[in-house]
């Protein structure tokens, strides 16, 4: 009985030398004498982001867009300060339609309109945003109000007849009238 356990004993550890040098082998090929096994060399940041495969005038849209955005909420920030502040809203309007946000753009300015009525810029602003939106005899409706304050005005007078020309190429004019 003695041999057998001899025999079994030595089985096994027969048995355990190959799994060993199996397990061995592969863990050796990780470390390595003398040198570092795992690489501690850091990215660079534009190689990490892509950047160098980012074709420059998508990057200069997206400074412009960033730009473009803090600029926006600093005009916001005028008119919140100074509700009548035509020049700030002028260019949050073109800002907003350059956007293609013309919505916006009539609230911006309906705004400033209760701040600062009857304003000509704002007026006329108003009245360019309308005929952006195809809103022509609403348009028109405010170029005379505003050349009834200044007649002479041919900013309003020159926004007036192209308002008038856009109705008649969309087919739905009044009959033209002059200030």
């Amino acid at each position: 009985m003695r041999t057998t356990v001899v025999s079994q004993l030595r089985s096994v550890r027969l048995a355990s030398v190959p799994f060993a040098i199996l397990v061995i082998l592969p863990l050796g090929g990780c470390a390595s004498w003398g040198t570092q096994a795992l690489s501690v060399k850091e990215t660079p940041s534009p190689e990490l982001l892509g950047a160098k495969d980012i074709n420059p005038a998508t990057r200069e849209r997206i400074l412009s867009s960033v730009g473009q955005d803090a600029h926006e909420r600093a005009l916001r920030d005028q008119l919140q300060q100074q509700p009548g502040n035509v020049d700030a809203a002028i260019q949050l309007t073109k800002a907003l339609l350059a956007r293609k946000l013309p919505k916006e753009a009539l609230q911006v300015l309906d705004g400033v309109l209760i701040a600062a009525p009857g304003d000509l810029r704002t007026l006329n602003a108003k009245g360019v945003v309308l005929d952006i939106c195809g809103r022509h005899g609403a348009a028109q409706a405010l170029y005379r109000q505003a050349l009834r304050k200044e007649p002479g005005n041919q900013m309003l007078v020159n926004n007036l007849n192209r308002s008038l020309a856009l109705d008649e190429k969309s087919g739905r004019s009044a009959p033209a009238r002059s200030r």
